[in-house]
């Protein structure tokens, strides 16, 4: 007798937090990139050995984490300007956000928690 498959349950995705804005989402939709022994790489398949560190591909987050020391915290390592400058290509393919294609010129107005809070 042959085991029937179960139908209600739902395969398992694995979670991954992007380290530029700590949301969380699915592994295969975020970029992992990989500290290995000759330096810091982008690894296509999520297979490299070496610590890693996820990225949405998107230039905003990529952005905030080459400007800042993020990257280097959450690989452990120094980020050679080499190794940063092979991230800053990868980042220039990866396609802008609807903030770069708006020009980032209008501020959005932030709301004020404490007002509405006061009005309640």
């Amino acid at each position: 007798m042959a085991r029937q498959p179960r139908k209600g349950r739902a395969k398992h995705v694995p979670q991954r937090t992007c380290i530029a804005c700590r949301q969380v989402a699915g592994k295969r939709s975020l970029v992992r990139v990989v500290r290995t022994e000759s330096g810091v790489e982008i690894d296509p398949t999520g297979k490299k050995a070496g610590r890693g560190a996820y990225l949405h591909p998107n230039q905003q987050c990529w952005q905030a984490v080459l400007t800042g020391n993020r990257l280097a915290q959450a690989l452990r390592t120094t980020v050679s300007a080499e190794d940063k400058a092979k991230l800053l290509a990868y980042m220039a393919t990866l396609p802008p956000t609807e903030d770069d294609l708006a020009g980032e010129t209008e501020a959005a107005p932030t709301p004020d928690l404490h007002s509405e809070r006061a009005a309640r």
